[in-house]
């Protein structure tokens, strides 16, 4: 298997957001029932889970998976995907239980179905799936770091999906102003972690532990990436934000709240914790 096949599970995923996106065109809205979409849309998630399993297959017991290419060369940036089996094992998580969820979605709604408003929702969904997907297969930290944030702007707009509930607009604006301040705080600690390194990309951080140990930014850089994981992850003193984001349809608590993005600052910590 070629390494560039790595990026197709998002490209899977975000054409299932392109679909989701596509029924809310009258001429769609009229003819596909909200259950039936989400069937539909419950294929993406299922291929992709099933590209992650052959990549795992191709994998075996040998090295990680690794695609880059290079995105500023004058600085000696690159970005790309890297797949092991700690981020194979998330992958499939996020592809699994995606399926489901987009599933039950489907059944959720179905009481209540209105024109221009399930479907949107849908794609929200998928959209933030294919963050998480990004986020767990990035093989640099920039890659890591676009889609961290992804998470966050598309699980605000889930969220605040009933937009006229005044307790879904809080809960989603105190979600983003906390997990994105976090972000930012991460950015900064990926950013030293790639100086004292030397690098952006995954592999060769990860093979500089003990440069990054005996650096004098290391008490610097671990609080800066814990804090940006304990934000994402609701951790005490930062879990404020997550009793208000449950005021989302139950189908984005389901997925977000409880099986992955709340996940995400326990892949980046194991992830990291070679170095």
């Amino acid at each position: 298997m070629s390494p560039p096949f790595l990026f197709i599970p998002l490209l899977v995923t975000l054409a299932g957001a392109v679909v989701a996106a596509a029924a809310g065109l009258p001429a769609l809205n009229r003819r596909l029932t909200v259950t039936r979409l989400a069937w539909l849309l419950a294929l993406a998630p299922l291929v992709a889970f099933g590209l992650v399993l052959w990549f795992v297959a191709t994998l075996g017991s040998g090295p990680a998976l690794v695609w880059r290419f290079d995105w500023i060369p004058s600085l000696g940036l690159s970005a790309g995907f890297y797949l092991d089996h700690l981020s194979a094992l998330f992958a499939l998580l996020v592809t699994g239980i995606g399926t489901l969820v987009v599933i039950y979605a489907g059944y959720y709604f179905k009481s209540e179905e209105r024109p221009w408003g399930e479907w949107r929702f849908l794609t929200y969904l998928l959209l933030f799936m294919t963050a998480m997907l990004g986020l767990v297969l990035a093989g640099d930290v920039i890659t890591l770091f676009i889609f961290w944030e992804g998470t966050s702007v598309t699980s605000f707009l889930l969220i605040a999906y009933k937009t006229k509930d005044e307790a879904a607009r809080r809960g989603a604006f105190k979600s983003l102003f906390i997990t994105g301040g976090g972000g930012i705080a991460l950015l900064v600690g990926l950013l030293l972690l790639s100086y004292v390194a030397g690098s952006s990309d995954l592999v060769a951080i990860l093979d500089s532990g003990e440069l990054v140990r005996d650096s004098a930014l290391y008490p610097a850089m671990l609080g800066l990436v814990a804090l940006g994981a304990f934000t994402k992850s609701a951790q005490s003193p930062f879990h404020i934000w997550l009793p208000g984001a449950m005021s989302a349809p139950t189908p984005a608590s389901a997925y977000l709240h409880s099986a992955t993005m709340v996940k995400a600052g326990v892949y980046l910590l194991a992830r990291l914790n070679p170095a």
